[in-house]
């Protein structure tokens, strides 16, 4: 199983645009996508809160891409109350689950209500969670889950008040190699590219791969390609050998005893 990360460059409320990038960006590795991939698109790519069409978009993306697709997130209203949610759609239009941002930030708190809806999902006998973008920051939501998951999967919209995106960028990628360790899980994250055009604050670029099972301390942390997409493997062997060894040494807490 393979991941795939994508690092677009987007607009705020232009949706034609957004969706187009993303679809550009997945047609430039589409033959290298195998069935039991997933893609893992960013936070709030689309200002429509229009359900049908959002739903409409993310499963058009999974059968055309022949694999599931983690639909980011979008802002939608459903019995009565407006949250940041998403869904999860395999390959067959299936519709495997939805999340929800459980804690809004910044000045979004005044547009969203906390969603209730943890992300934990099955994908091809896998366990994910999907934390939508400052969730993450968030440890007790990762050990409020039911499972151990295997892979933490963020859709994020990454903003700083700072001139550059190096700040935000290295928090990021500290976090993502402290969760991936931590948990003994691999770490994805997409998000809009530092490039993208957003009122008042500025977009960073965050996207990128934690993986603990590297030697390597270069590649703790992988940064989506320049290209704005990056294929990345998923070894669950590997995974399952360094949470072995962990646990060996009395280093691997993975709940309440």
């Amino acid at each position: 199983m393979n991941l795939i990360l994508i690092n677009p460059v987007l607009r705020a409320y232009d949706a034609a645009h957004n969706l187009a990038e993303i679809e550009q960006l997945i047609t430039l590795v589409q033959k290298k996508i195998a069935s039991d991939d997933v893609i893992l698109l960013p936070e709030h790519f689309t200002p429509d809160d229009n359900i049908e069409r959002y739903m409409e978009f993310v499963t058009r993306l999974a059968r055309s891409a022949n694999c599931t697709v983690v639909g980011g997130s979008h802002h939608r209203t459903a019995n009565g109350r407006s949250i940041n949610a998403g869904c999860v759609i395999d390959r067959s239009g299936t519709v495997l689950g939805m999340y929800s941002k459980l804690r809004p930030y910044f000045n979004e708190r005044l547009q969203v209500e906390p969603g209730d809806a943890l992300g934990e999902i099955a994908i091809n006998g896998k366990n994910f969670l999907i934390l939508i973008c400052a969730d993450f920051w968030f440890s007790d939501l990762i050990l409020s889950a039911k499972k151990l998951p295997d892979a933490i999967l963020v859709p994020s919209l990454s903003v700083s008040r700072k001139p550059t995106p190096d700040y935000s960028r290295t928090l990021w990628r500290h976090l993502a190699i402290a969760r991936a360790y931590e948990f003994g899980v691999f770490v994805g994250i997409s998000d809009w590219s530092a490039e993208s055009s957003l009122p008042k604050y500025r977009t960073c670029g965050v996207s990128g791969f934690a993986d603990p099972t590297q030697i390597d301390p270069a590649k703790f942390f992988t940064p989506v390609a320049s290209e704005g997409v990056t294929i990345v493997p998923l070894d669950f062997d590997a995974l399952n050998a360094f949470r072995e060894d962990r646990k060996m040494r009395g280093f691997f807490w993975k709940g309440k005893p």
